[in-house]
């Protein structure tokens, strides 16, 4: 009867690991149903236009949360990204003010140029100063929101200021697909083939599961750990572009509080708290939840205090749903040695 039991249980857990490598089959059962059930109580939810709002925001929202599960697969996180969005973003606009007939790639690349800065001077602190990412991360929120204010000086940037080719990377379609979405989606599956495929991106994965174990096999841990901080810096100011392009008007309070949400969409999206686990996949899954969600609230006429309270209520059952896997996962192992 103790065997019979034991290999019950074993199979229970392996159950319960098959089921967590399916997570991002769960998140998208779980928007198929928001979308059904606020498209049954108000019809009007499924036209184009809410389509093309949701891929639009969950655009920006997307790239930002993927940005930062690269940095929280080692066990760390960037809470300045909202600050590098609203610092690029008005960044790009100053520079179309002074040259109105610069590229739009070239717009992109000083975003992009913008970002990796700041993602240097976050990877400075963490990586060389052995600075906790939250504490380095935190300040940097302040002082790259305080210098943006000091550069805006109480102006903004308009629409008006913006050349048609830059604003029809938010208004434009290509095959059928608004252009600002696509060129996240090109980014996003770049990026996720980079993780799974390139040597480089399983590293993040390697540290993550374990600092140490990672450092004795041969890999540069402070080096990869400065190059995520880089990448999420350099994601984020390419968004700070594209926020510029949505949105045409920006002050020194543009992004303020993003970085909140996109901690959410990656928790939701599976990306574990303490480093080694999670995919772009599941990441931008649960970003598009959170997207659906904000709109739903919307047509639904529902006080935008449930977005809060909803995106709370998620990460606490995604934290409590890591947690009791990874102590099933701990007891399914001891189990096997026991019984070895």
């Amino acid at each position: 009867m103790h065997r019979e039991a034991l290999i019950g249980a074993e199979r229970g857990l392996s159950w319960l690991s098959h089921l967590t490598k399916r997570r991002e089959a769960a998140l998208f059962i779980v928007l198929v149903a928001l979308i059904a059930c606020t498209g049954m109580a108000r019809p009007q939810f499924l036209n184009m236009q809410n389509l093309r709002d949701v891929l639009l925001n969950v655009a920006i929202v997307s790239l930002l949360t993927a940005g930062m599960t690269v940095v929280m697969l080692m066990r760390h996180i960037d809470l300045s990204i909202g600050s590098v969005v609203g610092i690029s973003a008005y960044g790009v606009g100053w520079l179309f003010v002074a040259f109105p007939h610069m590229p739009v790639v070239v717009a992109l690349a000083a975003g992009v140029g913008i970002g990796v800065l700041a993602g240097s001077a976050n990877a400075a602190l963490v990586a060389l100063g052995r600075v906790p990412s939250l504490v380095a991360t935190l300040s940097t929120l302040y002082i790259f929101r305080g210098a943006d204010y000091a550069w805006v000086n109480g102006g903004q940037i308009n629409a008006s200021s913006l050349p048609d080719a830059f604003s029809r990377l938010a208004t434009g379609t290509l095959l059928g697909m608004p252009t600002l979405v696509i060129i996240a989606a090109i980014v996003l599956i770049g990026l996720g083939v980079y993780l799974q495929q390139f040597r480089g991106g399983r590293e993040h994965y390697a540290i993550g599961s374990n600092p140490e174990a990672a450092r004795l096999a041969g890999i540069q841990v402070e080096r990869r750990v400065m190059l995520g901080f880089v990448m999420s810096g350099a994601i984020a100011g390419l968004a700070g572009a594209l926020w510029l392009a949505r949105f045409g008007t920006v002050d020194a309070s543009t992004a303020k509080g993003i970085e909140l949400q996109v901690v959410a969409a990656a928790v939701v999206g599976s990306v574990a708290i303490n480093g080694g686990s999670g995919t772009i996949l599941g990441a931008t899954l649960g970003a598009l939840v959170l997207g659906v969600i904000d709109i739903a609230l919307v047509v639904l006429r529902i006080s935008p205090f449930w977005e809060h309270a909803i995106q709370g209520a998620l990460i606490v059952a995604a934290v409590a749903l890591d947690t009791l896997l990874a102590r099933s996962m701990a007891k399914r192992m001891m189990r096997k040695r026991d019984h070895d």
